[in-house]
């Protein structure tokens, strides 16, 4: 064992040793011993116990040193009317944490100590004399031998916005401010926040995405040498829009290029975030755009676009996930995993991360797994082991249940209903072919391809199947995640041990 590896091995077993041994039937044990509460931990003095805990708008990269890393916007979960143990810890800005596995996650602290002084400025002219309180949605990129942190400053609810960029040779830091890369006003037509960068695979030209809410997603090019705005003052263009944009959340691009497909997707968020945020996806032949839907419709018109690959849901036995949105995707030894924020029901205000294997249809779409990433390996699924009950959760649209400001749930207009989640349905999958509790509907299996049909062999949905970890029955199955012919995510997982 080499002296990284064994560094490794310490860290997993001081975070969570359950990890590193075996069950009494030899096997592996994939339980991460994570639970979803963490109201016994919201202290700041708690705060090295956070891990997966308050993240919030993450960006994550893997490091030259072989960890992943993870920067989030300052966000801190505090009870209601709790007293607070301790303020002598001095906290930051842009949480940071980093896993060596996408599992066990260490709170390694805040990249900034302060608020840098260009963004405060900018806010302060910009808002009249107001100034931010905090840093949001952070993105982190590798250029070169350099590291390059961007990160927005702006005041809620307003379009008075900052977006930076600091430079370091670690993922640690320490952090340079580099300077601001783009910044708006009130009478602008975009909100300079949320940035994401991505840089062309044929001309090494760059692109950052950014926006929100304030006028939709916008691109402008970068220096590649520098980072900054190619020409200074420059807001770009905008690429993506939604019905009824003047009182309906859309934001936080999160682009990717896709080598094997030689295509560029843009990911964005729609709805309150502390709600029924959730993401959706369209695609283009360059970074720049035009980035068009499921259905072919360029993502610049105001319609609300699919595919939707998340959506607030609820597996029996769950109180259910809210706010599962503001994703980020890294491609790591040629697979992909998405990032997200989910809010934990019934109060919806714990913020805990997700991370999701994303798996690709055969006519180039993401689809993300249903169930959180454990590190359980991906081996053949045979045709046997997918007969028997499921829980099966298709996507739909939950209709707000209050008047939206700005896009957003107002203060106390939550109030938890199971109806206001995505709930699985309880169906199974027959050796005969046929899908009890799917009226007419049939199954064929293909390799990892799970192929549904009515009677009449029309309107095939195709099922990615793989293995993974229930996180509500505390145990290894078989999962599928695939696209229904409406462009909304259809979730599936086996909830019995299949017959021998």
């Amino acid at each position: 064992m080499n002296i990284q590896s064994a560094f490794r091995f310490i860290f997993c077993l001081l975070v969570c040793p359950a990890l590193l041994f075996s069950c009494g039937n030899g096997e592996v044990d994939y339980d991460p011993g994570i639970s979803d509460d963490y109201s016994h931990l919201t202290d700041i003095q708690h705060y090295r116990q956070w891990g997966v805990y308050n993240v919030h708008d993450p960006s994550c990269i893997k490091a030259d040193d072989g960890y992943y890393y993870l920067y989030s916007t300052d966000a801190i979960y505090w009870p209601p009317g709790a007293v607070r143990e301790s303020d002598t810890i001095q906290t930051g800005f842009v949480q940071v944490r980093r896993s060596p596995d996408l599992v066990n996650w260490e709170f390694v602290g805040w990249a900034f100590e302060k608020i840098p002084e260009a963004a405060m400025k900018h806010i302060r002219v910009a808002s009249g004399g107001r100034e931010p309180h905090n840093l949001w949605a952070p993105y982190i990129q590798k250029h070169k031998d350099e590291y390059r942190l961007y990160y927005s400053a702006s005041l809620f609810g307003a379009n008075t916005s900052f977006i930076g960029l600091a430079v370091s040779e670690s993922p640690l830091g320490p952090w340079r401010q580099a300077g601001g890369v783009v910044k708006t006003f009130e009478t602008d037509p975009v909100n300079a926040i949320d940035p994401s960068v991505v840089t062309d695979a044929e001309t090494g030209r760059q692109w950052m995405h950014y926006g929100s809410y304030f006028g939709g997603m916008y691109v402008l090019e970068l220096d590649p040498e520098t980072g900054l705005a190619l020409h200074e003052g420059d807001l770009g263009h905008c690429v993506a829009r939604r019905a009824e944009g003047d009182i309906r959340i859309i934001e936080a691009p999160e682009v990717i290029y896709n080598p094997e497909l030689e295509q560029y997707f843009l990911f964005v968020s729609y709805d309150p975030l502390f709600s029924h945020y959730n993401i959706r996806v369209g695609r283009s032949d360059f970074p720049e755009g035009p980035f068009h839907d499921y259905f072919g419709r360029d993502m610049m018109e105001e319609e609300n676009n699919v595919p939707v690959i998340t959506y607030p849901y609820r597996f029996s036995g769950h109180p259910g996930w809210a706010g599962v949105g503001h994703n980020a995707v890294i491609l790591d030894d040629g697979r992909y995993f998405l990032f997200h924020q989910g809010r934990l029901a019934p109060g919806n205000h714990m913020m805990v991360l997700h991370v999701r294997e994303v798996f690709w249809t055969e006519n180039g779409w993401p689809v993300v797994s249903p169930q959180r990433y454990a590190g359980v390996p991906q081996t053949p699924v045979s045709r046997e082991e997918l007969i028997g009950p499921w829980e099966e959760i298709r996507l739909a649209e939950v209709k707000d249940t209050v008047s939206l400001w700005q896009g957003q749930i107002p203060p106390g207009g939550w109030h938890y209903d199971t109806l206001q989640f995505n709930n699985s349905a309880k169906i199974a999958l027959n050796a005969d072919g046929f899908i009890e509790g799917r009226d007419g509907l049939q199954w064929a299996m293909e390799g990892d391809r799970l192929y549904l049909t009515r009677e009449e062999g029309k309107q095939a949905e195709e099922l990615i199947v793989f293995r993974g970890w229930d996180w509500e029955l505390g145990r290894e199955t078989v999962l599928y995640s695939g696209l229904g012919i409406n462009g909304f995510g259809i979730w599936g997982k086996r909830v019995e041990e299949a017959r021998p």
